[in-house]
């Protein structure tokens, strides 16, 4: 699979069903994570793997309402950084777009191997970074979700998760994100 292709076929899927994760698949989307590109080559991106069952229930505890289709997963990946970490050009604070990049080479590269990433915000914060004993001045910026794509629909999901699960949910036209020269 190319990249093309796995940006195609990219989907933030909610229907899961449980799959095999050893430390080996962790090592191997940690790596796409580490080629990703970064102000300086600084790198501010940190990840806690949650593969363990007893840690996941726990962590599934944080969740918003809304994401218990979640408890399907088989790891949640926590995305953390801090702005000291990365560049700041003048009022640029570069460590979440730096970091938002390394996460989606995870995203892909996890998609090109037959796995949903569905990256999240809806969780409690504060709840979720003690349960991972992530220092209090590191942000915990998202939360992947990774599973396998089930062919049975989650009976959590709502009306809306289960229209999106079939098609697509739509996209911006380029005339509403992009432009060329101008603004």
């Amino acid at each position: 699979m190319d990249v093309k292709e796995a940006i195609d076929k990219r989907r933030a899927f909610r229907s899961l069903e449980k799959t095999e994760i050893d430390e080996k698949l962790i090592r191997e989307l940690a790596k796409s994570a580490s080629l990703s590109p970064s102000c300086f080559n600084k790198q501010p991106w940190r990840f806690v793997f949650v593969k363990g069952r007893d840690k996941l229930e726990e962590l599934y505890s944080s969740l918003s309402k809304g994401n218990e289709w979640a408890y399907y997963s088989s790891m949640i990946i926590a995305v953390i950084s801090e702005k000291k970490l990365d560049c700041i050009v003048k009022s640029r604070e570069y460590y979440l777009f730096d970091t938002g990049m390394a996460s989606a080479f995870i995203i892909l590269r996890a998609t090109e191997i037959g796995l949903v990433a569905h990256p999240i915000a809806g969780f409690d914060e504060d709840k979720a970074k003690k349960i991972l004993k992530i220092p209090d001045d590191m942000q915990l910026i998202a939360m992947i979700i990774v599973g396998k794509k089930s062919s049975k629909l989650n009976s959590e999901l709502s009306d809306y998760q289960k229209k999106s699960e079939k098609e697509r949910p739509e996209r911006l036209s380029f005339e509403k994100f992009g432009s060329i020269d101008e603004f």
